[in-house]
């Protein structure tokens, strides 16, 4: 399952994914996945160049609204061009689950959007948000 959540991503070979929010807690399958489709490793938040895009692991008890909305300006400043964002956050009903408007919220504060969403692994969703530029 994780390989073809991976796929939900729509990574290309040879793209550069900063990782936000690693814990131990993260889905090294689908880490593991995402970096196979890629042909890279992912880079952590202290990357100090341009990534293409980014994944940021949000749980409930990592902040509120506005940290989020933080974490997705710095997450879109580091990209280059048009670059998505995944925030996967842990599925619903189960701890530190995120309900969908939070991160959609987030994402208008922040100038973007929430384009779609996906099942990631047994235990993580994902919320595709890319910036209003396109």
């Amino acid at each position: 399952m994780a390989s073809t959540a991976a796929g939900a991503f729509g990574f290309a070979p040879g793209l550069i994914i900063q990782e936000f929010g690693y814990d131990d807690d993260v889905d090294e399958t689908l880490r593991q996945a995402a970096e196979a489709q890629t042909g890279t490793e992912l880079v952590d938040e202290d990357f100090e160049d341009v990534a293409d895009s980014a994944i940021i692991w949000w749980r409930d008890d990592d902040g509120d609204i506005d940290d989020l909305t933080d974490l997705l300006v710095d997450a879109q400043a580091n990209l280059d061009g048009d670059g998505t964002v995944w925030v996967l956050t842990p599925k619903a009903r189960t701890t530190g689950a995120v309900d969908a408007t939070e991160i959609e919220e987030a994402a208008r504060t922040a100038g973007m959007h929430a384009t779609s969403a996906a099942s990631m692994g047994e235990r993580w969703s994902g919320i595709r948000v890319s910036s209003r530029r396109h």
